[in-house]
C-alpha cells in the first residue's frame, strides 16, 4: 500500500476495496485496517470482500459479496442498515435477482476477460447497459475499464467503475485516476 493508496485518492478514487481471495484472514486483517485508516483519512469509504465479520472487525464501510458468499441479508444483519453492501452479477438472471436486494449497489461483468476474475466469462458491455438501465441503484461496470475504454462506456452511459489494473499497473497512478476520474466527472 504504501505510496500507491494515497496516490490514487489524492488523483481522484472514491471507493476502495480490499480483494485479496488467496491471502489469510490475518493477512487481510492487517491490510484492512491500514487501508481504513488511509482511506477515512481522504474521507472515502474502504470496503472488505466476500467476509462481513471481518468487514466489522476492522470497521470497514461495507463489503461486497459475489454470488457463491454471504447473502445480502447476512451481511445487513451483521453489518447493519448504514452499511455499504454490493453484489456482483454475471448474468441478466443474477441481476434481475438483485434488484429486490437490499443493496447500495450492484457490479455488471466482467464485460471482458480479465485477469482478476479468470474464471469468469465475459459479459459484453451491452449487459452492462441493460443492467444500469434496470437499476436505479448505482452499477459499478467489471473488467477491462482503462483511459482507452472509458470514454466509450460514458458515452453509453455507464457512470460507475471497478478499475484494478489501470491503476496497479500505471507508473504514475495518481495522474491516471486523476485523468479517469476527470473524464467520469465531466460526463456527470
Amino acid at each position: 500500500m504504501g505510496t500507491f493508496l494515497p496516490a490514487v485518492l489524492r488523483g481522484g478514487v472514491d471507493i476502495v476495496q480490499l480483494r485479496e481471495k488467496h491471502a489469510t484472514r490475518d493477512v487481510q486483517r492487517v491490510a484492512a485496517r491500514e487501508m481504513r485508516e488511509i482511506c477515512h483519512a481522504f474521507g472515502v469509504p474502504f470496503i472488505m470482500n466476500d467476509d462481513p465479520e471481518l468487514a466489522l472487525e476492522v470497521g470497514a464501510d461495507g463489503v461486497h459479496v459475489g454470488q457463491d458468499d454471504a447473502t445480502v441479508e447476512y451481511c445487513r444483519s451483521v453489518l447493519g442498515d448504514q452499511a455499504i453492501i454490493g453484489i456482483s452479477t454475471h448474468a441478466d438472471a443474477e441481476f434481475t435477482a438483485a434488484l429486490s436486494l437490499s443493496v447500495s449497489y450492484r457490479s455488471a461483468g466482467p464485460i471482458v476477460a480479465t485477469p482478476t476474475k479468470k474464471e469468469r466469462m465475459p459479459t459484453g458491455v451491452e449487459y452492462a447497459v441493460r443492467s444500469q438501465l434496470s437499476s436505479s441503484d448505482p452499477v459499478f461496470v467489471t473488467g477491462g475499464v482503462d483511459l482507452g475504454t472509458l470514454p466509450d462506456l460514458l458515452g453509453r452511459g455507464l457512470r460507475h467503475f471497478v478499475v484494478v489494473r489501470a491503476l496497479t499497473e500505471s507508473t504514475a497512478p495518481e495522474a491516471t485516476a486523476r485523468s479517469m476520474a476527470q473524464l467520469i466527472h465531466s460526463a456527470l
